[in-house]
């Protein structure tokens, strides 16, 4: 029987849970992914994570740890969410172009006595991308269930990324090490 439940739909997710040989099993509650106009990025973040594991744990069933993340793309301190349609992927990519632009993810891990909640910033620029790498990238790939319009580790990743300060998992949608040792430490 799983000892952790994974609050999110999302695949990189669940790969990198198994990737850790953490065992869990996925429940998702939907949510909102509205916030407090006053919070910083970070704090969007690790408060959309929170919601999510506050929605499954009303279904909780035993005494199994919630893991919840969401993750944003911030430029200029502008929060930048899932594009809407492909013209919005593409102006998105096209902001992110030759820029430098934080990915954060937040993550809330709740059990029956406590929660606890984090966030894990990586900095990644992208090299200046053509109109045709951008609308090839959006054509091919559909990346209309990714924050920022892109993932790390697909195509628009390998030829489009310059550099990147911390955690590449973070990018993919879970900061993975820092999850494992705060289920080490106690929060779970």
């Amino acid at each position: 029987m799983a000892k952790y439940i994974l609050a999110s739909a999302s695949p990189r997710r669940k790969q990198l849970l198994e990737w850790a040989e953490i065992d869990f099993e996925i429940i998702v509650e939907h949510t909102d992914e509205f916030y407090p106009s006053n919070l910083l990025p970070d704090e969007v973040a690790v408060y959309i994570a929170a919601q999510k594991a506050k929605a499954v744990n009303k279904k909780r069933v035993g005494t199994k740890t919630i893991i919840a993340a969401d993750t944003i793309v911030v430029l200029n301190n502008e929060i930048i969410g899932k594009p809407k349609s492909r013209e919005d992927a593409i102006s998105i990519l096209t902001k992110l172009s030759g820029q430098i632009h934080q990915v954060i993810t937040g993550v809330a891990i709740l059990t029956e006595a406590k929660e606890d909640c984090f966030s894990d910033v990586t900095e990644v620029e992208f090299h200046t991308l053509s109109q045709q790498e951008i609308e090839f990238y959006v054509d091919k790939y559909k990346p209309y269930d990714k924050a920022g319009a892109y993932a790390i580790q697909e195509w628009i990743g390998v030829i489009g990324i310059k550099r990147i300060n911390g955690d590449f998992y973070n990018v993919m949608g879970l900061p993975v090490s820092k999850v494992v040792q705060a289920l080490k430490n106690g929060s779970g």
